[in-house]
């Protein structure tokens, strides 16, 4: 399929992509926000910038778009230009499994959550991250409990 725009026309509506404060995930932390959980977005100390994080907590939550995480059911690759495409792709696959990798190497909880499950069911997606992030939470609660107690001995 041939490109119909101009070049410089493909290039400004790229240039407008926003890789954070995507609609999407503009609707997901405000549900999350009404919901009662505290996060932060987008947070560029941490490695990766998770779309959100409880650092208390070791949390931190990836909203992955199908297109640029080369989603297996919908990451379709442009048919102009394709070899770009798909090492971008495959570069952007292997960066979050590194950013993966970090934070489990770490005892950090992760998250990665595809933009096709939050659209097909929004309600069970934003109710699988907050369970997620309870699960998290007690985990690390009884973490610490049983850290601080032994200390005290």
């Amino acid at each position: 399929m041939v490109d119909n725009v101009s070049k410089e026309a493909r290039s400004q509506n790229m240039r407008a992509i926003r890789s954070r404060g995507t609609q999407l995930e503009v609707l997901v932390l405000k549900e999350l926000w009404k919901k009662g959980i505290r996060f932060r977005k987008n947070v560029k100390k941490l490695f990766g910038s998770p779309d959100i994080a409880i650092q208390k907590y070791k949390i931190v939550i990836f909203i992955d778009s199908c297109f640029w995480h080369g989603c297996k059911i919908h990451g379709k690759i442009p048919s102009t230009n394709e070899e770009y495409w798909r090492g971008k792709i495959a570069r952007n696959r292997l960066r979050d499994n590194e950013v993966t990798s970090f934070y489990e190497s770490k005892g950090w909880h992760i998250l990665r959550i595809w933009e096709h499950e939050i659209k097909e069911d929004f309600g069970g997606a934003v109710d699988r991250i907050i369970r997620f992030i309870k699960h998290a939470k007690q985990l690390t609660s009884k973490t610490r409990f049983i850290t601080d107690d032994s200390e005290r001995n």
